[in-house]
């Protein structure tokens, strides 16, 4: 089956295609695909739109992702916003400092949260939502991954997404998770 993976972040693809690899899809990308306005007030808001329009524009199965970091001491923040901290220039090293500014010694427990939306022609949109809870360390640490994996240390572990094996992280995460209720709905 042919599935558009709307993304245009590169390590998500990437993830999303190592998640998948298993199941036999004929991946198609993003490329070339206008990107909606993420005008969602919540990660399912956000993935159902991005899902919507790139089936609109394929005529294709599509799956969308939207997905962050979620810090409890921020009410939740950067939350939806998570990429948009990054600016522009998806800067995340600027997004990981301004994350600890803003912290400033308060509780570090937070949370990955993954929404996946699953757009078909003619059927309803199909959600998935995955989390991972742990806390956040600084300085960043470790070069693997992508994003605020660097500061990122999941429950129950000592080093941070950005320094474990890919394959490890993708076993536990918040992506991971969301892509086990994926395939258990296939």
């Amino acid at each position: 089956m042919k599935l558009v993976v709307a993304s245009h972040n590169k390590g998500k693809v990437r993830e999303t295609e190592e998640l998948l690899e298993p199941l036999g899809f004929d991946i198609v990308g993003a490329e070339g695909l206008a990107e909606p306005d993420e005008t969602g007030a919540t990660f399912e808001d956000n993935a159902i739109l991005k899902a919507r329009a790139a089936c609109e524009a394929t005529g294709l199965a599509a799956l969308a992702d939207d997905s962050g970091l979620s810090v409890d001491a921020l009410d939740g923040a950067p939350g939806i916003y998570s990429a948009r901290w990054a600016g522009e220039s998806k800067d995340f090293a600027s997004a990981m400092a301004r994350v600890e500014r803003e912290l400033a010694g308060r509780d570090a427990s937070a949370r990955f949260v993954c929404v996946l939306a699953l757009a078909r022609p003619g059927e309803d949109v199909q959600t998935f939502r995955g989390e991972v809870h742990g806390r956040l360390v600084f300085p960043p640490r470790g070069a693997k991954g992508f994003g605020y994996d660097p500061i990122f240390v999941a429950g129950g572990m000592t080093e941070t997404f950005g320094e474990i094996d890919p394959k490890l992280k993708h076993a536990i995460s918040h992506r991971a998770e969301a892509f086990a209720k994926f395939v258990a709905a296939l």
